[in-house]
């Protein structure tokens, strides 16, 4: 079995972070969904888990971080065009997102960022490693 990746988030309110999700492509696992909780997939190996706050409190005893006030981590994911980039941008702007910063543009790398409902940070990009400069 391939190693798979499972990302949870603090959210304030499922169901429009569902709906959030769902607008930028990832589809809901019913099996891993309650009211307290949803598992968003995006491929066979990545994975979001929006859990209330409630929820997320039950796994750590730290607080948890206004993401719109504080950043925690960046959450990265490649695509495979720069058209796909763009596509998944104007998806996550049309449903709500924030592009917090310009897209990023290093030669063999192209980067666009978001912040989903919650303030949570996400860098679609694709990477042409054949454009890589030669050191």
């Amino acid at each position: 079995m391939a190693t798979q990746i499972f990302i949870n988030l603090p959210i304030k309110d499922l169901k429009k972070s569902m709906a959030f999700y769902e607008a930028i492509g990832f589809t809901n696992n019913p099996q891993f969904t309650d009211d307290t909780a949803a598992c968003m997939v995006f491929s066979e190996n990545i994975f979001v888990m929006l859990l209330t706050y409630d929820k997320f409190k039950s796994f750590t005893s730290k607080s948890i971080i206004d993401a719109k006030q504080a950043i925690g981590v960046i959450n990265s994911m490649s695509l495979s065009s720069n058209d796909e980039v763009n596509a998944f941008l104007d998806r996550a702007l049309k449903a709500g997102g924030n592009e917090y910063r310009a897209p990023q543009d290093y030669g063999f790398m192209q980067i666009r960022s978001f912040e989903d409902l919650d303030g949570h940070n996400w860098e679609v990009f694709f990477m042409d490693v054949s454009k890589f400069p030669n050191q």
